[in-house]
């Protein structure tokens, strides 16, 4: 059956993107009867969907307040078994069941536009003072398999992730990256690139004005040897470390600058 909320694309022949939003939440019979519940995503949707994924690399995207625990701990299970490189992104909200399954990429980014949230399970519960005992205790043991997924994947200590959950912690892109959660802060190019990029270029840039000044040093060289030696039969052959090559070459390097300069200047002038 089609699922509008959860659904993915081949972007190329190395990638797959997965898209995981709305609810986690298992569909009923009457979802499956009526055609109803494309707003929920659930585990048994995925894995239908994971059957399909031929490329070596997934991405799954993620926009969700949460959900069923359960059907949260099955996705994570069947994500963390992809054999290939797994990274997930939060494109908003990854809150509570929604933030397990974040924790399932081996590369996980939370942008500055993302945000995570944790907290203990909960739920309903109606009865005597032994029911409502029990009920506090199920939840204990239905929130460890969530607290020690946190635990595993950034390294925090149990009491400190507890501590969170405990308080319902929203987490941002940059505390997200400082505490573990998210492998990196940003979805697009890391800085250290973008700074490679501009040193490369700035490097380019200049090497090609180095070849122009060294191209107008060789014509003025042999002009002037074509001076000095006009009239005469004496042709001295003058190399490119000669001092009168070496006198040239600072020369051109003073006209070039200076004539960009004057061109520079009359643009300016002209506006």
């Amino acid at each position: 059956m089609e699922n509008n909320f959860l659904n993915f694309k081949k972007k190329s022949e190395t990638e797959t993107e997965l898209y995981v939003y709305g609810n986690i939440e298992k569909k009923n019979w009457i979802d499956n009867w009526l055609g109803t519940g494309k707003e929920k995503t659930d585990a048994f949707s995925l894995k239908d969907a994971l059957a399909q994924v031929d490329t070596p690399n997934l991405t799954v995207r993620i926009n969700s307040y949460g959900g069923s625990v359960s059907e949260g701990l099955a996705i994570y299970a069947l994500l963390s078994e992809f054999e290939g490189h797994l990274k997930t992104i939060v494109d908003g909200f990854a809150c509570s069941a929604a933030s397990v399954i974040f924790m399932a990429g081996k590369e996980r980014v939370v942008p500055e536009n993302g945000l995570l949230m944790i907290h203990n399970a909960w739920s309903y519960a109606e009865g005597d003072a032994n029911a409502m005992r029990k009920m506090a205790e199920d939840l204990e043991k239905i929130t460890q398999p969530s607290l020690d997924i946190y635990v595993n994947k950034t390294g925090l200590s149990e009491e400190k992730v507890k501590d969170m959950m405990d308080r319902e912690e929203w987490i941002t892109s940059k505390e997200a990256f400082e505490l573990g959660f998210s492998t990196t802060q940003t979805r697009n190019e890391p800085m250290q690139a973008l700074e490679a990029n501009f040193i490369y270029n700035l490097v380019m840039k200049n090497k090609n004005i180095q070849s122009q000044i060294e191209e107008k040093a060789k014509e003025m060289a042999n002009e002037i040897i074509k001076e000095k030696c006009k009239g005469t039969s004496k042709q001295e052959p003058v190399g490119l470390d000669s001092e009168l090559n070496n006198k040239v070459k600072k020369d051109s390097w003073e006209s070039f600058f200076n004539t960009k300069f004057k061109e520079k200047e009359g643009t300016k002038n002209e506006n």
